[in-house]
């Protein structure tokens, strides 16, 4: 064998082991108990894994899903040169409860659309808590990191289970939703609602709120400048299209619910400060000056209450502000969970 033909199987088996390795894969957790005392049978939680696990475990992140995201999505930000360095981590990328992936109400045979319990952020962190302990062997981690949703993720990890990992990156995220959010999201589940009690076909309910949801995202001006007015009627088709393969409107029912009612305050007398002295992980909080989806506010005050570190992005892209600045934000992840 000459030696091209070595290095064209090498570069072949490794890309292999690269795909292998990032496939979708399932754990089963049989019949899960909700904090509510309802249970999802047969609840089955998607993940997928980047990297290479060292031997004392030691180099493990977790990355939970967004709001209607999935572990798909969080790929493109694993790897070499990206924001999680798989070279260097372990990296296990989490699908939420209700995200279609994992059990979710589009996907539960026998608790369906509207028969699906409802679920909270607090049963999305125990559902992969579940997953790392019983289904990976995993007890610890070096860190976890989540973005919108899987910032709230990241609050309710850092006080449901504070000795579990060393350092948390939450960003454009919140531990207790402000008013203004509360009514934005009150206004798409009414949507959502409204649409289910006219019959309206699941298409249209879904494009009502993937709309809603892709202006709240960015700043006016972002949308100004970025989107001419012959291209909006192609923009929002593209924003309902992305969710319409996996997500119906359920799930994003389902999924809404969950944030609308979280609150790491709730066995702290509702207080922020009290929560804080439960926490023992280094945080990090990353939050936008421009967010229109998820009001920084209550991340900046928690933030004060344990002393966490803190980055506020200043741009026109609003919610998605840190991957507009992807180098700083890169750079920012890179140093903190290094040191």
């Amino acid at each position: 064998m000459n030696s091209v033909a070595k290095v064209f199987i090498a570069v072949i088996f490794l890309l292999s082991s690269l795909f292998a390795q990032s496939e979708l894969k399932f754990a089963e957790l049989g019949n899960f108990k909700l904090a509510s005392g309802e249970i999802i049978y047969h609840c089955r939680i998607g993940y997928r894994t980047f990297g290479t696990l060292k031997d004392d475990k030691s180099n493990v992140i977790l990355f939970p899903t967004w709001f209607g995201g999935k572990s798909e999505h969080l790929a493109n930000l694993i790897g070499p040169d990206k924001l999680i360095n798989s070279d260097e981590y372990f990296v296990i990328a989490v699908d939420a409860l209700g995200n279609g992936i994992s059990s979710s109400p589009s996907n539960c045979e026998f608790q369906s659309n509207r028969n699906f319990p409802e679920i909270s952020i607090k049963d999305m962190v125990n559902s992969q808590y579940k997953l790392l302990t019983e289904h990976l062997g995993i007890n610890h981690l070096h860190g976890i990191i989540g973005g919108s949703m899987g910032g709230m993720q990241v609050f309710e990890w850092i006080v449901s289970y504070p000795e579990f990992m060393k350092k948390a990156v939450a960003y454009v995220g919140s531990p207790k939703l402000t008013s203004y959010d509360l009514m934005l999201w009150q206004t798409e589940l009414n949507a959502v609602e409204q649409g289910w009690s006219c019959g309206q076909s699941d298409t249209v309910i879904m494009k009502t709120d993937a709309s809603i949801q892709n202006v709240m995202a960015r700043t006016p001006s972002y949308v100004i400048e970025k989107i001419k007015p012959e291209d909006v009627q192609q923009s929002l088709a593209g924003a309902y299209g992305a969710y319409a393969k996996f997500f119906n409107s359920y799930n994003w029912a389902c999924q809404l619910k969950a944030m609308m009612n979280h609150d790491i305050t709730k066995n702290f007398n509702g207080l922020l400060e009290e929560a804080a002295k439960a926490v023992k992980t280094d945080l990090f909080i990353i939050v936008s000056k421009t967010d229109m989806l998820v009001n920084p506010y209550s991340a900046l005050e928690f933030a004060k209450f344990v002393d966490a570190k803190t980055h506020i992005f200043d741009n026109n892209c609003g919610h998605l502000a840190p991957g507009c600045e992807m180098e700083t934000f890169k750079e920012l992840v890179s140093v903190f969970f290094g040191d």
